[in-house]
């Protein structure tokens, strides 16, 4: 455990083994480093980060490990009369892409097929217009993925083979609802089985692609809801058994897909459509051990979408899934949204805050455009932002690739309970837990915690070892093997900061006599959860704020009340509660908004403390009450709770102004920190238009011991900066921040 490491206070360490200060240029006076006892985040404890892995040999990494810059221009049936090629392969490899997706389909053969309901084109005219696409990437040193798109298909497929399409519940097809002549496919029947391997073999027979890809397969973020013959036979959409089932059959089918795509060439794979984030499709554990490349098909936001880190959100899921496999993710250069025009190009600020978020979390950048009117497109705006994006990056390659993430807070982001689970009764909305991610991330964020996302099916000791504290975010769906790796980290020392009915459910969505966490956490349950009308609960504070107040409760003064939660399981009495609950009451008309029962012996927080461990158990949805309403108290109390559970322990710590995300990397010439300025007017709706910059920021990590510092880089503003290693306590400042800056630690 990382407790169990030595920790140092962040105030200014002194000694005659202190580094002079080091710039590219020479030597510095020590003035030029602000005081450190300036940078104030109060008791906060610098633990030592672990030591450095050791070096890998590039030449045994599989291809894909070195590509470092995808491209796309996703076709349409008119390019092949419209399309230059020479122009578009010249363009691709002028941004310095190492791989480019080239359309194959399944809807509209870009090749003369012989595939049977591979439809050509109607400008395709017999032209090899794919064979000519492929030449010419591959002349320019460019990698190929074949693109393959099986979600769809045209009305004489559906005549003659009408097992192929997926059925609503009165058995009649489902179609595209823009364009009702494609039908849609369903993933159990014989078209995955016998067609889309045809397309692949005629591929692979032709041409000289380095692996194979499915668009619009598997579904993102939800699951199929379809009663043809053979889906009526199966478990009912939405329940843990056709989740289990579902995962079976995409793993079954990537099997074989990977399978024909190594009849030709060995180090070819199949991979596809993986994205979704904390809701995923298949069981993203079982994926993330069979995939070559990880697909994160997150290719922008809508007005309604909830925040602008929705990126970095998809780049935590795959780091938690992948152990350091490729991932790369989309960014579209169109306009995302609802409505949305699809060939024409959004802004360059939230295209580029896109890209760093994809970097910033781990990902590799993919660049796409849909079209290629005139030419490249009758919209050409979306060129330069990619060209400048992709060349800058590859002026800085060693500094971005990942190794490992350097954090010391595991978020579990329980994707059955994300897809599965319905909420309280009554509000049952699928956006609920979605909902309650979004609070925690951007407790986390507001507080600067460097964190990863810890999927349920992973909570093996090995892995948990490196986080100082998990938290759970009403993880509702657990089985009692996952409550049991859980206690057994808090009896090795972890700490745990848990809310609502987190455990109350096992891996069948049955639900529990008393959540399979009761035991660890010393609680019992009440009742059923019980919601709001009117006032939501209050949290009596039962221990003085002034003097020595719990730290809990630093920085309320002069109320009795905090706010609770909007929904609550209520637990049975413990002894000496922090906070209790005030149940809620009446909101309007005024004259009754006063609490029948002021005072109970209902416990609103259960805290627990044995040796290194500390246990801090929330009976309200804290987290998504905290979303829905920004109550400062709220974030206050979440803030106060994480820093007790994690022993005020920081592994990086960044001090400034401004809304911040963070990420700490190994990388191989040393460490990468990425902070991300989401300071700006459309952080939670709407594109990015403009960036507020922010000025100073201090950053502190503590290296491991023999470690010593050659350089300090700050790759967008490209230029060093001076910093101070004071025994393995590395300073510096970033002097400011546009959208984007990263903090490249050489160490020798």
């Amino acid at each position: 455990m990382l407790n169990r490491r030595n920790f140092i206070k962040t105030g200014l360490v002194t000694g005659a083994g202190a580094l002079p200060l080091f710039h590219e240029q020479g030597s510095l006076h020590a003035e030029s480093i602000p005081d450190a006892g300036a940078i104030d985040d109060r008791d906060a404890v610098m633990a030592a980060l672990p030591a450095r892995l050791s070096a890998e040999d590039a030449s045994s990494q599989p291809w894909q490990h070195r590509v470092r810059r995808v491209g796309q221009t996703n076709m349409t049936e008119h390019d092949p009369a419209v399309m230059n090629i020479e122009e578009w392969a010249d363009y691709w490899s002028g941004t310095k892409a190492d791989i480019v997706f080239i359309s194959v389909t399944g809807i509209l053969a870009f090749y003369p097929s012989k595939v049977r309901f591979h439809r050509h084109g109607k400008f395709l005219n017999g032209r090899d217009f794919f064979g000519e696409c492929v030449a010419a990437a591959k002349k320019r040193g460019m990698r190929v993925v074949a693109r393959m798109s099986p979600d769809l298909n045209w009305g004489d497929a559906l005549e003659a083979h009408p097992e192929w399409a997926m059925r609503h519940q009165d058995g009649s097809a489902q179609h595209s609802t823009e364009d009702p002549r494609l039908f849609k496919t369903c993933m159990f029947s014989s078209y995955m089985d016998d067609y889309v391997p045809a397309i692949m073999r005629e591929v692979n027979s032709l041409y000289d692609v380095d692996c194979f890809y499915t668009n619009g397969w598997p579904p993102l973020g939800n699951l199929p809801d379809c009663h043809c013959a053979i889906c009526s036979r199966l478990p009912a959409s939405g329940t843990p058994a056709y989740w289990r089932v579902f995962t079976d059959r995409v793993l079954d089918l990537w099997h074989r897909y990977d399978a024909i795509a190594k009849e030709k060439k060995s180090d070819s794979f199949f991979f596809a459509n993986s994205g979704g984030n904390v809701r995923g499709g298949p069981n993203l554990d079982r994926l993330g051990k069979i995939t070559a490349w990880f697909q994160a098909d997150n290719q922008g936001r809508t007005y309604n979408e909830p925040a602008v880190w929705g990126c970095s959100l998809q780049g935590r899921v795959c780091n938690a899934v992948l152990d350091g496999k490729f991932a790369a993710n989309v960014t579209a250069a169109y306009s995302t949204g609802t409505p949305g025009w699809r060939n024409l190009t959004k802004t360059a600020d939230e295209t580029r805050m896109w890209f760093n978020e994809t970097l910033a979390s781990g990902m590799v950048p993919y660049y796409h455009f849909v079209g290629a009117e005139d030419g490249l497109g009758e919209d050409r705006r979306w060129q330069k932002t990619g060209t400048d994006y992709f060349q800058w990056t590859a002026r800085h390659d060693a500094h971005l690739r990942t190794r490992r993430s350097i954090a010391n807070i595991g978020v579990v982001i329980g994707q059955a309970t994300q897809l599965l689970y319905p909420g309280p009764a009554p509000e049952r909305t699928r956006d609920y837990m979605y909902e309650t991610t979004q609070g925690i991330y951007d407790a986390l964020l507001r507080g600067r915690f460097a964190f990863d996302f810890v999927h349920e099916d992973r909570l093996d000791q090995e892995r948990l070892s490196k986080y100082r504290a998990l938290l759970l975010p009403n993880v509702a769906m657990l089985s009692d093997r996952q409550c049991e790796q859980i206690s057994a980290y808090v009896r090795g020392g972890g700490s745990l900061m848990a809310s609502f009915e987190t455990s109350l459910y096992d891996e069948n969505l049955k639900q529990r006599t008393e959540p399979g966490l009761a035991n660890l956490l010393g609680i019992s349950r009440a009742g059923d959860a019980i919601g709001t009308n009117g006032n939501p609960y209050y949290a009596r504070i039962e221990a003085p704020t002034s003097a020595h107040p719990h730290p809990l409760l630093r920085g309320f003064s002069n109320t009795n009340w905090l706010p609770g939660a909007k929904n609550r399981l209520p637990l049975k009495p413990i002894d000496n509660p922090l906070l209790t609950v005030v149940p809620g009451f009446v909101r309007y008309p005024p004259e009754l908004a006063y609490p029948p029962v002021s005072h109970t012996d209902e416990p609103a927080v259960v805290l627990r403390e044995s040796g290194a461990s500390r246990i801090a158990w929330f009976p309200g949805d804290v987290e998504r009450t905290y979303w829905a309403t920004g109550h400062g108290d709220l974030l206050r109390l979440l803030h106060n709770t994480i820093r007790w559970v994690t022993h005020e322990e920081r592994v990086v710590q960044v001090n400034g102004d401004g809304l911040v995300e963070m990420f700490c990397w190994e990388t191989a010439p040393g460490y990468a920190v990425h902070l991300l300025n989401y300071e700006n007017p459309n952080t939670y709706h709407g594109w990015l238009q403009s960036v507020a910059p922010l000025g100073a920021q201090h950053v502190t990590m503590k290296l491991p011991s023999s470690v010593r510092v050659k350089s300090v880089e700050l790759l967008a503003a490209e230029q060093t900066v001076p910093f101070r290693l004071e025994e393995q306590t590395l300073r510096f400042t970033i002097p400011s921040v546009g959208d984007y800056e990263v903090a490249a630690v050489t160490v020798l």
